[in-house]
């Protein structure tokens, strides 16, 4: 259920896609692997940029960071060459190292010249904290979790607590996945600007939805003053667009996010990565010049309106779907929807 059916409200002016999530750009993928038993409420999401071999056919890529709060892997060589060659993963903070291990071992599976007849392959993983809910000191996360997300991906994904985001807290609240899509016309052509974050950030006092700040005041919330999670964006489009203009639209996530009341403290981390499935960079070119289409720098604010908007419901949505989550040492991430309803289903959870 999307933003406009649940609240009765619209994130913006732009037509959505058919299931308004990053999945309408098409051959775009997610799947998620929960871990959710008493401490450890943790796991990991994946996305595939396209059904066929990444590796052997890259799709062109840029990154951004707001705030570098982080320890991704990959970003360095998506700058440097402006591709992406690998699914992106997501997980909790201590298993970056365990997921770029699986992500190595999945790509050495599919290609059997990598490291062999040809070179390595830079493998992309994101990460927020998800501590304060899950025993994140017990390395829960294993390889045999990443392959589970990466045989679970699909179009129809669920957001919420599942996947990376099912320990992740958002404005005080419970976050996670979220996801939202926005489309729009070019030479008569639609296209689609699809977003997937991981919502681990910013306090409640601040939270906006569609423009009113939330005033309700629950016992439940903790009484945090600052700023000390994180948030990944990952951006799709179906629009061709250069490595430059990705890293653009990149650097609109900064709107979505403030709509929503994140200031991006010092102690958040916000890493955004972007690529177009249009332009495709294969590993082995037959020949020694390239084509590259790319829109007008003219008409780009039609996409830059769409980054906007989608990372605001995605954001709003991550809420929306978070059901109330116990984790360790009972603390508590109570959900938007029990916020609003008075809480009276929190007790019930534990």
């Amino acid at each position: 259920m999307g933003i406009e059916k649940a609240w009765n409200i619209q994130i913006g002016s732009m037509k959505t896609g058919p299931r308004n999530r990053i999945s309408d750009v098409e051959g775009v993928r997610v799947g998620h692997c929960t871990l959710a038993n008493g401490n450890i409420q943790t796991g990991v999401t994946a996305i595939l940029p396209h059904t066929g071999n990444t590796f052997q056919d890259k799709v062109m890529a840029a990154s951004h960071v707001i705030n570098g709060f982080g320890k991704s892997v990959g970003l360095v060589q998506i700058d440097e060459l402006g591709t992406l060659e690998t699914p992106i993963l997501l997980t909790n903070t201590l298993s970056v190292g365990t997921a770029s291990t699986a992500l190595i071992r999945y790509m050495l599976e599919h290609n059997a010249d990598i490291g062999d007849t040809t070179g390595t392959v830079n493998p992309v993983v994101c990460e927020c904290n998800d501590g304060g809910l899950s025993d994140i000191r017990g390395l829960h996360v294993k390889e045999e979790h990443i392959y589970q997300a990466l045989a679970d991906c699909k179009e129809d994904f669920e957001e919420g607590a599942v996947g990376a985001g099912r320990g992740m807290r958002c404005h005080g609240l419970k976050g996670g996945i979220g996801s939202a899509s926005r489309q729009f016309l070019l030479d008569e052509q639609t296209y689609t600007i699809g977003t997937l974050v991981l919502s681990n950030h910013a306090l409640y006092k601040d939270l906006i939805i569609n423009g009113v700040p939330v005033r309700e005041v629950s016992s439940h919330l903790s009484n945090e003053e600052s700023d000390k999670g994180s948030i990944i964006t990952i951006l799709a489009t179906d629009a061709p667009l250069s490595e430059r203009q990705l890293k653009r639209i990149c650097k609109r996530t900064v709107v979505g996010l403030s709509r929503t009341g994140s200031y991006m403290g010092n102690g958040s981390g916000e890493i955004v990565i972007a690529f177009t499935t249009a332009n495709r960079v294969p590993h082995y070119p037959e020949t020694d010049i390239l084509e590259c289409r790319f829109i007008s720098d003219t008409v780009i604010d039609t996409v830059f309106r769409g980054v906007a908007e989608a990372v605001e419901e995605a954001v709003l949505s991550s809420l929306l779907h978070a059901e109330t989550v116990v984790g360790k040492n009972d603390v508590t991430a109570i959900s938007l929807a029990d916020i609003l309803c008075g809480g009276n289903s929190v007790e019930n959870r534990k």
